[in-house]
């Protein structure tokens, strides 16, 4: 059995790469039920417990049997007051075809790098072609993540990012600015966005931080925070002047709270939504279909992105 720490994690699966696992993987056959949640009441501060089990479609047999991964994460929104991720998770990759246990991996790094890169997947298929300037809607563990793995399918060059704490906004640009991107805060995050041809949501909002009338034509909505239905990023004036697509329409439509409350208002129907990622990457779907069109992805996640991550990774120790 191996084990597998955030360092040899990262080493191991460079964005670039997960966004090409990945993009492999949903064009196969596997196996991931929607999460299981469950809410732990710690006196006042919910923490989400989190079980995300995927396995390979092992019906054809052959040599290699397949594998089964199985992720347990604990969201513990408080968390950062303590100088702690938000996010804490293991992850446990077994023998499809013995049980085995092969591998446990650092769940904190692979959860980051497979948002990051899923929703870099999506982009790959919704953002223009030439999209180089990027918002950053939240300064956490993510958010590096975001820019680095949407630089690795789009040539993003000017990055502003935004946080409700200016300090962690300006935090984050130094790093980016290090990485060479043109990184800075903006006074004002409407111009910001306006100017945009990506937009990022990284955050544990409940009320919208983006809206409809900020956007402009040709821009790309990226949306990761609002993971249960009483969140949201952007507003329903957002989510009516966009194509929607979702990562699994299972996952967004009952616990993506930017698509749930927009539909509650009347602002979308669930039929408008185009694709899931799976019909993006069979050719399904075409993706974007003009220039000026506002595209919007919600990503909610899969435990399909977390078993292709680990596979890789297993693959190359």
């Amino acid at each position: 059995m191996k084990m597998v720490a955030a360092e040899d994690l990262a080493r191991l699966a460079p964005h670039g790469d997960v966004v090409e696992a990945l993009r492999e993987a949903f064009g196969q056959r596997y196996v991931a039920p929607l999460r299981h949640h469950h809410d732990i009441d710690r006196g006042g501060a919910t923490a989400a417990y989190l079980l995300m089990p995927a396995w390979s479609d092992m019906s054809a047999g052959g040599a290699e049997a397949g594998f089964v991964g199985l992720k347990t994460v604990l969201v513990v929104p408080d968390n950062p007051a303590r100088d702690l991720p938000t996010i804490q998770a293991t992850y446990q990759l077994f023998s499809g075809l013995t049980g085995a246990l092969l591998a446990l991996l650092d769940g904190n790094e692979l959860t980051l790098r497979r948002t990051a890169c899923a929703s870099a997947l999506g982009a790959s298929y919704l953002a223009r072609r030439d999209a180089s300037r990027m918002v950053m809607i939240g300064a956490g563990a993510l958010a590096p993540h975001m820019v680095r793995a949407h630089a690795a399918v789009r040539p993003i060059r000017q990055v502003a990012v935004w946080s409700r704490t200016r300090a962690n906004a300006e935090a984050l640009a130094k790093r980016l600015s290090g990485d060479g991107f043109e990184a800075y805060v903006p006074d004002a995050l409407e111009t910001a966005v306006g100017e945009a041809d990506i937009v990022s949501c990284a955050t544990t909002t409940s009320d919208p931080v983006v809206f409809g009338k900020w956007l402009k034509p040709g821009v790309h909505l990226d949306l990761v925070g609002a993971y249960r239905p009483t969140m949201r990023e952007v507003d329903g004036a957002a989510v009516a002047r966009a194509r929607v697509f979702v990562d699994t329409r299972e996952g967004a439509l009952s616990e993506g709270g930017d698509l749930i409350q927009a539909i509650a208002e009347g602002a979308l129907k669930a039929e408008e939504v185009q694709a899931e990622l799976a019909e993006l990457v069979t050719g399904s779907h075409p993706g974007r279909m003009a220039a000026d069109e506002i595209t919007l992805f919600k990503s909610c996640g899969t435990a399909l992105e977390d078993l292709a991550t680990a596979i890789m990774v297993y693959r190359r120790l």
